[in-house]
Parts: C-alpha cells; structure tokens; sequence
C-alpha cells in the first residue's frame, strides 16, 4: 500500500512540474483566432522555448496581455493610437494582466506595422497570410493605415479572425516577460489533433 501511494504522489509532483515548466495545456476561450483555433480546442504549450529564444513572426503564442485588454474594449496606454485613430496602438497601459490570450505573432522589436483591411503590413510589405479570417469590408477596427514601430523587447499580437480579434491593435505590443510560451500543438478534439 505505502509503494502505491508514493508511485501516486511522485506521478502527480512529476505531471505538476511538467506543467509548471515544460509544456502546459491551454483551452481556446474566444473565436479570435479562428479558422486556425476554434472555441473549445485544447492546445500544448511550450513553457521552456521562449526562455531560450524569441518568437517568431507567424508563431501561436500565450501570454499575458497589458492591464489595458482587461477591460474588453481595449484601452491604449497612447490615447492618440489605437481605436478611432489611423494608428494602431503603440503604447500599452502600465501593468501585466491576469488573463491569458492566445495569439499570433505579427510584428517583433523595431519592426514598422500598419493594418491594411485586417492585413498586416510589415515594415512597408502586404503580409500573405491565407490562415486569416478576414474582416467585413467597411470595419473600422481592421484599418490602421499609419504605421508604427514595435518598441524594443515588444512583440505585437493579433488573432487570426481579424474582425472578431481584441489584440495589440487596441492595447498595445506585449513585453517578452509576459509571453508565456508558444503553441505547438492541439490534443482536442480528437478530429483536430495535430501540430500546429
């Protein structure tokens, strides 16, 4: 009996120390990034790659949004970019949210971004990015035609379901401090297993 309890008690210390520092599971709680992730999927996240490296544009990351995404309607540490204005948002509001998002990588530190029609435009260059879902022509939150520049050790963020996206246009690039690790792979359902 004590043989079973400590094979239990050693299962469950190594499952919560994978968890805390390899690779946690994440559900999907939103439609911002569909088509690629739909509400409910369950995806593996890296913990332990981002120590290590930077990501990447394209990458599926989780993370920890600025204080000003907590509100939902996305407040801009600049209130001359972001919403309303021709700029997507430079500056985030001071302080690191509680939540967790999942989003792509669209930008990194020093890169110029401007948001064509919920497209990106990477320093000066229409990104292809046929994963989107792209927004309703006419949408006022997916044009931001004057461009900005990611602050150093910044990363901007956007879902892939551009129009039904709250993300970095509205409150700003996400410090790498705040990225918890990249997705690399869906577990459920079981029709859309696979990597990432």
């Amino acid at each position: 009996m004590l043989e079973l309890v400590v094979i239990v008690a050693v299962a469950l210390g190594l499952a919560e120390g994978i968890q805390a520092f390899l690779i946690k599971p994440y559900r999907i709680p939103s439609q911002s990034m569909e088509p690629t992730l739909n509400v409910g999927q369950r995806v593996l996240v890296n913990r332990l790659g981002n120590n290590f490296n930077n990501p990447h544009i394209g990458e599926i990351v989780v993370f920890h949004p600025p204080a000003g995404a907590d509100s939902g309607e996305g407040v801009c540490g600049d209130p001359h970019t972001g919403q309303g204005t021709l700029q997507p948002c430079d500056l985030p509001t001071p302080g690191e949210s509680t939540q967790n998002f999942i989003k792509r990588v669209v930008a990194g530190p020093g890169d110029t971004i401007a948001i064509q029609d919920g497209h990106v435009v990477l320093n000066g260059k229409l990104q292809r990015e046929p994963f989107i879902r792209p927004c309703v022509p006419g949408d006022g939150n997916c044009s931001f035609s004057k461009p900005i520049r990611v602050p150093a050790g910044d990363w901007f963020m956007m879902g892939d379901n551009r129009g039904e996206s709250d993300d970095s246009r509205f409150w700003g690039p996400v410090p790498k401090k705040w990225i918890i690790g990249g997705a690399f792979a869906t577990y459920w359902p079981p029709d859309r297993i696979g990597f990432l």
